[in-house]
């Protein structure tokens, strides 16, 4: 062993051998910037697969059109909530299609509700599709529209296909074959009333002499044609009375808005969408799309050469969540829900929140994904590894987790991270076994650079490397075994341990071995060590299909895993840490998602959330080292 003088000289030699190395690994240890196409694939080799959209439902979507078409997308979110993972597939479709065929997609907000409409919605979504990668052509409003929309619903009176209707919600659906759309269908009775009337009528819920649900403009479709069958074509609704209706935009211009299936159409031909991709519950409304368009002159009938073309893609679901805004508002603000006995009285039941937020790595929501630490590329690449079909894409968890880790396990360093520690005293150890260890950021070197790990006699490992009582199929720490300590070059044994007044392990006392260990075990140094909140995450329910619990009377909250996130309020992680944190701030990444994030030796993949709790930075597993057997 080294002098003391010697091992100053090659703590010294070693410090700056790991100050180069981290310059180096400087841009390698930078999150990758997502491309704006959802392909990973390259042009230039022969080898590589097809690109997404040169094959499959998007190549055939793109031939129904002339080839010299221009392409022109649009995403049309609703600005009432916010985006979920099957929205990662709408953006990742209509923005990818447009790039790869040299054409322009336009985020247009549908912002026809002002009672459910906010501003951190609009805010959010336009962020989301920054942080995938995407900039929009032009971001537009359905309500950029408004005069002109309503000029057309005049002009649709006028042409006899539309009417104002004062039935109630009740009728309504009876003229629609009742509550399951069985039953026998008729018209309505204000819907042969003369055209100025309802002129007249349609101007009186403009200046706002109805209230809510008192009057409708309906259009005036078909009760007797072909698509009796769909519900699309049996006089829907065009324009309703709002009753909260300050727009964000037009303030108290409006009293009356027009509904999605009237403004949908009509905006996509005002911007010249040439493919308007939308997911297959709105499949029968291709013909009250294609109505609307033609009863206005803005297509040539029966062809699709002029005007927008709409077509459905399978959405996309995961298993063992949920992505209803609804039932997410409950888990994100609770509720209370009444509960029908079997003596007939009614019990009131009330849920507190499930969750911190909506943006609580728990959910699927595209914000709480993001915190959660999952790379914006590897969401990208996974969506695009589904490919795009008009079926349904019903996923489990662990196919998207082994995606994301897949994509990390190329792309982070890696870092010993302790989640419930315990102190060893090596009491043998001397000062020269004190020292800056050099140890790659991946042992197999696909990610370069180095970091400097610091060790002395006394260190921290996890719980779950120690029992108390020792048997042959276990080869980690017990009292009389010998384990390897990861990089050190000496193996240690327990000679003994002590508890704390809980009864738990908090310290063992071990001695340099010369046996040869079975395995080996992370540990930390004390005195370096940081202090960190880790935050381990599970499913959010105990069943697979949580869609299917009782949402109603509140069955769904027996179902909830108490276990869907476990904190580890002192957990330590190496030094290495501080260095990766000042590295994105003096370097900080062109990425659209720049997060700290790291392999925890033999834990999962982490990340740095974005606030800090009691000053301690806050880990947020990202994904486990390898799938979970219990799912």
């Amino acid at each position: 062993m080294d002098p003391p003088k010697e091992s100053k000289r090659a703590l010294e030699k070693a410090r700056k051998k790991a100050e180069k190395a981290v310059k180096k690994a400087e841009f390698a240890l930078r999150p990758k910037e997502p491309s704006a196409a959802t392909t990973s694939t390259s042009t230039s080799s022969s080898k590589a697969p097809a690109n997404v959209f040169e094959e499959g439902w998007l190549a055939r979507v793109y031939k129904e059109k002339p080839s010299d078409t221009p392409v022109r997308t649009r995403f049309p979110p609703e600005p009432n909530g916010f985006l979920h993972i099957g929205h990662a597939k709408a953006i990742a479709v209509n923005f990818g299609f447009a790039k790869a065929h040299n054409g322009v997609c336009f985020l247009r907000y549908d912002d026809t509700n002002p009672a459910k409409e906010d501003e951190i919605f609009f805010t959010s979504i336009r962020e989301i599709i920054q942080w995938l990668g995407f900039k929009p052509y032009k971001i537009t409003y359905s309500s950029d529209h408004f005069d002109r929309l309503y000029e057309l619903a005049e002009e649709l009176i006028r042409r006899d296909k539309a009417y104002v209707c004062h039935c109630s919600r009740e009728e309504v659906n009876l003229q629609r074959g009742g509550p399951d759309n069985r039953g026998p269908r008729y018209a309505c009775k204000h819907r042969e009333r003369p055209i100025e009337e309802s002129l007249t009528e349609f101007r009186a819920m403009k200046d706002g002499n109805y209230a809510p649900g008192e009057a409708y403009l309906r259009m005036k479709q078909s009760l007797t044609d072909p698509n009796e069958g769909n519900p699309q074509m049996w006089d829907l609704p065009a324009y309703r009375v709002v009753e909260k209706n300050h727009h964000h935009r037009t303030g108290l211009k409006w009293k009356i808005y027009p509904t999605y299936d009237f403004t949908h159409c009509l905006c996509d031909s005002f911007e010249e969408i040439s493919h308007s991709m939308c997911t297959t519950e709105f499949q029968q409304s291709r013909v009250s799309y294609d109505w609307l368009l033609e009863a206005l002159d803005f297509k040539v009938p029966k062809s699709e050469e002029k005007g927008p073309m709409q077509r459905e893609y399978g959405r996309l679901n995961v298993t063992g969540t949920i992505l209803s805004k609804r039932r997410i508002q409950m888990l994100v603000e609770g509720v209370t829900v009444e509960k029908k006995n079997s003596d007939g009285t009614v019990e009131k039941k009330v849920i507190p929140p499930s969750v911190r937020g909506w943006d609580d790595p728990r959910l699927y929501t595209l914000v709480a994904l993001r915190r959660r630490g999952i790379p914006a590329q590897a969401l990208l690449n996974f969506v695009e590894g589904l490919g795009v079909t008009d079926a349904l894409t019903e996923i489990q968890t662990t196919r998207l987790e082994s995606s994301i880790r897949s994509y990390l396990e190329r792309s982070v360093p890696r870092l010993a991270l302790i989640l419930d520690p315990i102190k060893v005293i090596i009491e043998d150890a001397t000062e020269a076994d004190e020292q800056e260890l050099t140890v790659p950021y991946d042992p197999k070197r696909i990610i370069p650079g180095e970091r400097q790990v610091k060790f002395t006699r006394e260190v921290y490992i996890d719980s779950s490397d120690f029992r108390e009582e020792d048997s042959p199929e276990y080869f980690r720490l017990a009292p009389n075994k010998t384990v390897g300590l990861l990089n050190v070059p000496f193996a240690v044994r327990a000679v003994s341990f002590s508890k704390d007044s809980s009864g738990h392990v908090s310290e063992i006392r071990a001695v340099k071995s010369e046996d040869k260990p079975k395995t080996y075990i992370h540990w930390v140094d004390v005195s370096s060590a940081v202090k960190v909140i880790a935050r381990q995450y599970h499913s959010l329910f105990k069943t697979d299909s949580p869609n299917t619990l009782d949402w109603k009377e509140g069955g769904w909250a027996d179902d909830l895993n108490p276990n869907s996130e476990i904190i580890f309020k002192n957990a330590v992680i190496e030094k290495g840490l501080n260095d990766l944190v000042k590295l994105h701030s003096v370097n900080p990444s062109r990425a659209s998602d720049d997060l700290v994030r790291f392999q925890a030796l033999r834990t999962g993949y982490f990340c740095i959330d974005p606030e800090k709790e009691d000053d301690n930075i806050v880990l947020n597993q990202i994904v486990s080292l390898r799938e979970d057997k219990s799912k």
